[in-house]
């Protein structure tokens, strides 16, 4: 609970005593869960949670995955950057030479993607990273793959007890940033690691479905149930049972009568300032930029119809923006609306920890300063004789996020 409250987009967890029975109680809301436990004995198990909103799958590298505790989950990077292979692997201090030898396979598998990170608790103590060496066979060996797929650990300070066990490797430099320690959770004597990955993700658009009351059929709604004859429904049924007759008539009468829709994301919502005369406009300036492009159309045309857009579409913020601060007293709902979609969704697979501050203040102030320079008017002729530097001076300064 703690970590989730941190907002995290991957969190991953090594040496988990979970089985079966803790399948009701380790879900989270809105990650996805990806976990291989320890088969025959208690600890050991590995854990990885992915924000919901990100496209990923797990991968299985090599024949031999039941010897090792790890697991490989693929996220989907944006158009041009490439996906991004995260792992978490578990690997016990008297873990045999068979078992190492199947992990190193699978490292040298995931290196190959474009970007790699893999997080875990990888027990070699004896490791020391400033020379690249090892007292211990085992430890060597570690070492020689690390070396083997050019992979960074980029841990530098201790993780349990002067030891540094838990390591961050990855394949390309740069690739994971702001490495912190955040103390130990819970029981545990292992600090928490905390970073960033810096590369940008495709955020999974949503899947779900809603009901459209807006094209639902009240009036057969409401008839459907009225012809059901429940004296004889319900004649002899329990509460339970006479709850779920009573459940699925309703639900057979919303399928009839309530069509569902796909639930839009952020992405897909038309601005509240753009209506059907600014979206020609936009649509114009795409046909003269092809036509321009093709050399159809004229630069001084092409131009000419870009800046019309354009000022269009700024007087039409303008103005939304305006007159949300008027109303604002009496309609605080549209205008929280209005801010919260001026906040753009976080694009990188983490920041893992990272705060994202919107700079509430400067648009409240923009807004408030537009409400109280409007002239004392009728909201209809206000909005026709707004002068332009009023509409400039809320027109301008667009939120943005500033991670701290």
């Amino acid at each position: 609970m703690c970590v989730c409250l941190q907002g995290y987009d991957l969190i991953g967890i090594r040496e988990t005593w979970w089985d079966s029975s803790y399948d009701w109680s380790v879900g989270m809301e809105g990650y996805r869960l990806f976990r291989k436990d320890r088969q025959g004995r208690r600890g050991g198990g590995v854990t990885l949670y992915v924000n919901d909103q990100l496209e990923c799958m797990e991968l299985h590298l090599g024949m031999d995955e039941e010897l090792t505790k790890s697991l490989w989950v693929r996220i989907k990077g944006r158009a041009g950057a490439g996906d991004i292979i995260v792992g978490v692997c578990y690997r016990p201090p008297d873990q045999g030479d068979r078992a190492d030898e199947a992990l190193y396979r699978q490292i040298g598998a995931a290196s190959c993607s474009q970007a790699l990170v893999l997080m875990g608790d990888f027990n070699h103590p004896d490791i020391c990273w400033r020379d690249n060496a090892a007292e211990r066979k085992q430890s060597r060996k570690f070492l020689e793959c690390i070396d083997d797929n050019f992979l960074l650990q980029v841990i530098e300070e201790p993780t349990r007890r002067g030891a540094m066990l838990d390591l961050i490797l990855t394949n390309k430099e740069g690739l994971v940033g702001d490495v912190k320690l955040k103390g130990s959770l819970g029981c545990s004597d292992h600090e928490m690691v905390e970073f960033r990955i810096l590369r940008a993700a495709r955020r999974a658009r949503s899947k779900l479905t809603t009901l459209d009351f807006r094209r639902a059929d009240s009036g057969l709604f409401r008839d459907l149930p009225v012809r059901i004859p429940w004296d004889k429904a319900l004649e002899g049924r329990g509460a339970q049972d006479s709850w779920l007759i009573f459940k699925g008539h309703l639900l057979q009468a919303q399928e009839q009568c309530i069509p569902t829709k796909r639930k839009s994301g952020k992405s897909t919502k038309r601005p509240p300032w753009m209506n059907k005369e600014l979206l020609g406009k936009v649509k114009q300036k795409k046909v003269a930029y092809r036509g321009w492009k093709q050399g159809q159309v004229a630069w001084e045309e092409y131009r000419e119809t870009v800046c019309v857009a354009r000022d269009q579409v700024r007087k039409a913020k303008a103005l939304t923006e305006i007159n949300l601060a008027r109303d604002v007293k009496d309609n605080k709902k549209s205008f929280y609306r209005y801010v919260s979609d001026k906040r753009r969704t976080r694009e990188n697979v983490g920041p893992f920890g990272m705060k994202q501050v919107t700079w509430l203040p400067r648009i409240w102030r923009r807004l408030r300063y537009s409400a109280t320079s409007l002239p004392q008017s009728s909201p209809v002729s206000a909005r026709a004789t707004l002068p332009s530097s009023q509409k400039a001076k809320a027109g301008t300064g667009r939120m943005q996020n500033h991670p701290l």
